[in-house]
């Protein structure tokens, strides 16, 4: 069983305890637990999600980095064979035009390919950029979910402890602190 089913059934139990008792604060208490707990497993899908996608996002940038470098090398190989026709022109007069015609169409293909690796590394930022947000939402829907379930917690010694307000209203704060700051995540 996972430990989001027997965290379900731990609250089901609280929740028919206090029924049973007929304490009307117990209810609300009950209440108050099952509401936490749905919003714990939403921001807690939520936090999924970033971690995923924060992954992802960078995997891509990794794979364009790789391309970029690829492009780069090619670039490098057609720099070194233009300036080879270069010195041969250099020390062969006679075939100075063919090698001149070599030389420009290689540092021509050179302009385009590093470009394209420009491009590739461009482009790689962006997604490590957009790796990087989706991470710190992350981290920061983390601590929002802590909040949540401290939040939860709480609220279970208004129950063990028979109708004490004090964890109650604690246990409220605590959620309502984890819920704005799950919301922060989406506005940073």
């Amino acid at each position: 069983m996972d430990d989001q089913t027997s965290e379900q059934m731990e609250h089901r139990e609280h929740a028919e305890h206090a029924a049973h008792s007929g304490d009307p604060l117990l209810l609300w208490v009950s209440a108050t637990i099952a509401i936490l707990a749905v919003v714990a497993a939403s921001v807690g899908s939520l936090e999924t999600i970033e971690s995923g996608t924060a992954i992802s996002k960078k995997s891509e940038s990794v794979l364009l980095q790789n391309r970029a470098t690829d492009r780069w090398s090619y670039f490098q190989a057609q720099s070194i064979k233009k300036n080879m026709y270069d010195i041969a022109k250099a020390a062969n007069p006679g075939q100075a035009e063919a090698f001149e015609a070599k030389a420009r169409g290689y540092e021509k293909d050179g302009e385009g390919t590093r470009e394209k690796a420009e491009e590739l590394d461009r482009e790689s930022d962006a997604l490590l950029r957009d790796g990087d947000h989706h991470e710190k939402r992350h981290h920061v829907l983390t601590a929002g979910v802590t909040l949540l379930h401290v939040g939860i917690a709480v609220a279970t010694l208004s129950i063990i402890m028979r109708g004490r307000r004090w964890p109650w209203y604690a246990s409220m704060a605590l959620g309502a602190a984890g819920a704005a700051v799950a919301g922060y995540a989406y506005l940073v």
